[in-house]
């Protein structure tokens, strides 16, 4: 069973880098909803001005969870990087201006969120053994 759940983390890998790789064209290039979704997020975290470094940052991370996540030696860590960005998402989603419909499309965007947020857990699940060795080891505080 434990070979199934690892060969059945290539798709749910592949699928969080295809959904987080598909945004960046529109984060990093300013597409306009882009940039009005990140005006809303920055000015309602007060960090009015600073749409566009934000917008940048979180492309970039999500480029570093993309690639970590398809090779198998960081998969581990790049499901819980994922798993971390797609958190954030939906926790802005939910407590901040943006709703969870912000385009008014029936909410595809959040639900991309959690089914990212899923396939990631599901990855980071499968590789427990691997994330807690990482954390052993680069922890500061014994576990």
């Amino acid at each position: 069973m434990s070979r199934l759940f690892r060969l059945l983390t290539w798709p749910a890998a592949l699928f969080v880098a295809g959904i987080l790789l598909w945004y960046e064209q529109y984060k990093l290039t300013g597409a306009g909803a882009s940039v009005w979704l990140f005006t809303v997020l920055t000015d309602w975290l007060g960090l009015h001005g600073y749409e566009a470094w934000m917008r940048w940052f979180v492309g970039l991370m999500e480029i570093g969870a993309s690639v970590a996540i398809v090779v198998p030696a960081t998969r581990a860590f790049g499901a819980a990087w994922a798993l971390g960005i797609m958190s954030g998402a939906i926790f802005f989603h939910l407590v901040s201006p943006l709703g969870i419909d912000p385009y008014h499309d029936g909410g595809g965007l959040f639900t991309e969120a959690c089914e990212v947020w899923l396939c990631a857990a599901f990855v980071l699940a499968v590789y427990r053994e691997e994330a807690l060795a990482l954390v052993r080891k680069y922890s500061p505080v014994a576990i």
